[in-house]
């Protein structure tokens, strides 16, 4: 198994790539700790690693908190002794498509301490203990919309943007304590965040085909395509792959 007796820390694993990626890495034999902000759905997850024969617990997380963030690592180091790795998966889009002139500030904020400054915690927390083994890989969830940009997303595009430059400060600064750091650059995929991500006043099916005309492989991304991906990087298959952003998303960036 290619994640035997490893610990594997996922935010945002209530659902979506985080749950996929929960259900792979216990697979493929981590210990897994789910974290989200969902308890129901987080509780599912659990299930679903146990269902399987894996091991996994559920601690309720809001990354955006530097409270929950530390008990998350103090809980999860408690349990198991140690975090072999760290998935930032958690984030969330703008509440709707608005051009920047409309934007509130409220709003930008929501999304950037979601979507980054609960990396800064998150890595803030946990580097001390991958110091001290000596070893780490930290994965991080940026998206394809920071490469080939959307329009009227500024917060959203931008803070995925952040994602990547975060990941390869964090990859050049946590080499030397042999800590590799990546990050996912995943397209829309069905998960419940896809209606974010249609087009304006699109219904399900005509914005799924929109967004599939994007996508030169013809198709939107399953949790599993990014959750594979993410296995990759957590692997000793990829030890010396650091500071690399991994586009899942079927060619939409080349064009």
């Amino acid at each position: 198994m290619r994640l035997a007796e490893k610990v594997a820390v996922i935010t945002g694993a209530a659902s979506g790539f985080g749950r996929a990626s929960a259900v792979i890495f216990a697979k493929e034999g981590a210990k897994v700790v789910v974290a989200d902000i969902n308890d129901i759905g987080g509780q599912e997850t659990v299930s679903m690693v146990k269902e399987k024969g894996g091991e996994a617990i559920f601690i309720h997380t809001d990354v955006s908190k530097t409270v929950e963030i530390q008990n998350l690592i103090e809980k999860s180091i408690n349990t198991y002794n140690k975090i072999d790795i760290l998935f930032n998966n958690a984030g969330i889009p703008q509440k709707v498509p608005v051009s920047i002139y409309k934007l509130e500030e409220a709003e930008w904020d929501r999304v950037y301490d979601t979507n980054v400054k609960s990396i800064y915690l998150s890595t803030k927390y946990a580097v001390p203990y991958m110091r001290k083994q000596g070893s780490g890989v930290i994965i991080n969830t940026a998206s394809a919309s920071a490469i080939a940009i959307r329009t009227h997303m500024a917060a959203y595009v931008s803070s995925k943007g952040a994602v990547i430059t975060l990941t390869k400060a964090l990859a050049l600064e946590l080499a030397r304590y042999k800590i590799r750091v990546n990050c996912l650059a995943p397209v829309a995929a069905e998960t419940p965040m896809l209606p974010f991500f249609l087009p304006e006043g699109a219904n399900l099916e005509e914005g799924r085909k929109g967004i599939i005309d994007t996508i030169p492989l013809g198709r939107i991304a399953q949790p599993e395509d990014v959750a594979y991906a993410a296995l990759f990087l957590a692997s000793d298959e990829a030890s010396m792959v650091s500071g690399v952003t991994l586009s899942v998303d079927g060619a939409r960036g080349l064009h």
